[in-house]
């Protein structure tokens, strides 16, 4: 079985385009998203600093999307609020759910 990957794309937002980045990403949520796409999920962390964390099902399947004709979405809501993204990928070595006991 080929391993999962992670893609982090991520850049600091001005304080005055958070609001238009989180109604891009929910945007682009809303339609189909890419084959092989398990979880995506927009980060705000401190300081301006935002991530789209996307579990992919391969690498083959975020290769795809990146070779694609179209660019890929996730740098692009960075690019469209006004700041350049950077790009890691990570290799899922190990993964745990936690399992939830409803009342």
């Amino acid at each position: 079985m080929a391993e999962q990957v992670l893609s982090e794309v991520g850049a600091v937002v001005a304080p005055d385009r958070e609001a238009e980045l989180v109604a891009l990403y929910r945007e682009l949520v809303s339609g189909p998203l890419p084959e092989g796409l398990l979880r995506t999920e927009l980060l705000r962390g401190p300081s301006g600093h935002w991530r789209i964390q996307s579990h992919w099902r391969d690498l083959a399947a975020l290769e795809a999307v990146r070779n694609a004709a179209e660019r890929p979405a996730a740098p692009q809501l960075f690019r469209r609020v006004g700041t350049e993204p950077e790009l890691v990928v990570f290799t899922v070595v190990a993964d745990q759910e936690a399992s939830v006991s409803l009342p």
